[in-house]
């Protein structure tokens, strides 16, 4: 019977790495061809990996925690086996010698995995992360007061990254806050002055620390009718995405206000009739990623990205839906090649993504590869926004609340005025390669073909 690897899967093409949230089967338990063994977590989604064939599972090479390359080994399975065949193998052990593997080549203590953290209890650290402090010489007391955006606050390998370019520029510090601990001690002290490495940080650190705003924010007085929530993991991704997304466009946002009352009343018209033939209900967003795949073929200078001083134009028109979900987090679920699906294929796209994505069941390669974005505001009362580009794109659509308004209706016979269905149209995009003729144009074409929409269309 022949041993086979689990891999970490690929995620998409710009994952490289995942972190392990759960196992969902211990060493020595049998394992279904295409049932899940462990969950995992990128910086998009969570997901499931199945396994690709049946057998035992019998060696898990990463705790939960570990932040994992695509490709990476994660367990061995040996097909066809028995589960009667593996309990002699330990969990604890081939955990320990995976995860200490890296910690050997360290000056710091991290051999032994577990790590007295700050907030008390064990901290895992993984062997990447175990790895990047010793080539940069993190020592093991910066490694414990530096907070962590993983699972239940473990660094990961973006935030021991962060760390060593914050540090770099002389704005890093959870460390030196461990710096006044040896002072009191009598001999320590002269030993550290006298190695010019870690004196030239300590400078910086003392100077730094009060700088940082995300530090200010601990310090506010608890003593009132406070509570402290702490972001979980998902909240503070979208936290980091949207901050390093302002800090890289200049966005500019223009604004349009389309009468879409032939769209309402069409609408209204077809949508039971719809939900009875096709099991779908037939809502206006499918409507209104069909008229922006029209406006970006339109206007395909939309439907960009920007590499340093290239302009990286995108074949594939890939449109993602902002999705609120029940925890209050948002994600974007990925429509692709939209202009290439009739109004019934896209209804089916958005309603299939969205409850997958309530349920949080979506996969890895429904949220990416994403070219343009909408974003409905409306559907929570809101008349308009002004969204945040989703990075690397270079724009994005907020739809406002539809309302009825009296407005001026332009006739052969005269101007009168009515009462109309009408909505706001908010176009943020980035001026860096969109300017404002362009980004103007392109919502008001948008609008266009929303007003122009022809009541007698047959579904």
């Amino acid at each position: 019977m022949a041993e086979s690897q689990l891999l970490m899967p690929k995620m998409g093409e710009s994952i490289m790495e995942a972190t392990i949230l759960k196992w969902l089967k211990k060493e020595g338990e049998t394992v279904e061809q295409d049932e899940a063994v462990l969950e995992i977590a990128t910086d998009k989604v969570d997901s499931e990996v199945p396994s690709p064939f049946a057998g035992v599972l019998t060696k898990i090479l990463f705790e939960e925690g570990a932040v994992v390359p695509v490709g990476q080994a994660l367990a061995t399975i040996l097909a066809g086996g028995e589960a009667a065949a593996s309990p002699q193998a330990a969990a604890p052990v081939p955990q320990v010698q995976a995860a200490a593997q890296a910690p050997q080549a360290q000056v710091a203590q991290p051999a032994p995995q577990p790590v007295a953290s700050a907030s008390a209890g064990p901290r895992f650290y993984s062997p990447l992360v175990l790895s990047i402090a010793g080539q940069e010489g993190i020592s093991m007391t910066e490694l414990e007061a530096m907070p962590g955006t993983g699972s239940e606050g473990r660094v990961t390998k973006r935030d021991i990254l962060d760390f060593v370019e914050q540090r770099k520029n002389g704005v890093s510090q959870p460390a030196p806050q461990a710096q006044p601990t040896p002072q009191p001690q009598a001999q320590p002290p002269a030993a550290v002055v006298n190695e010019p490495a870690p004196a030239a940080p300590a400078q910086v650190a003392v100077q730094a620390a009060p700088a940082p705003v995300t530090s200010s924010a601990p310090s506010i007085s608890v003593s009132g009718n406070m509570e402290i929530v702490e972001m979980d993991r998902m909240r503070k991704l979208i936290a980091d995405h949207m901050v390093r997304s302002v800090q890289t466009s200049p966005h500019v946002t223009s604004f349009v206000e389309a009468d879409v009352t032939n769209l309402v009343m069409w609408r209204d018209r077809h949508k039971n009739a719809f939900e009875k033939r096709e099991g779908e209900k037939l809502t206006f967003t499918p409507v209104f990623i069909e008229a922006l795949a029209k406006t970006i073929k339109d206007f395909p200078m939309i439907n960009v990205s920007v590499d340093g001083d290239r302009i990286l134009v995108k074949k594939d028109i890939n449109i993602g839906m902002a999705a609120a979900l029940p925890s209050g987090n948002l994600i974007v679920p990925v429509i692709r090649n939209a202009d290439q699906l009739n109004l019934t294929g896209l209804a089916k796209q958005v309603n299939g993504l969205a409850n997958r994505a309530r349920a949080n069941q979506l996969k890895p390669d429904e949220i990416q590869g994403g070219t343009y974005t909408l974003t409905n505001v409306g559907g929570f009362g809101n008349v308009m926004g002004t969204p945040i580009i989703n990075q690397p794109q270079v724009a994005i659509m907020a739809v406002g609340a539809i309302r009825k308004k009296p407005a001026v209706i332009e006739t052969s016979e005269g101007d009168f005025i009515g009462i109309r269905h009408m909505m706001f149209l908010s176009h943020s995009y980035d001026h860096r390669v969109v300017d404002g003729a362009l980004g103007g144009m392109f919502v008001r074409r948008f609008a266009d073909y929303l007003e122009q929409w022809d009541v007698n269309r047959v579904l």
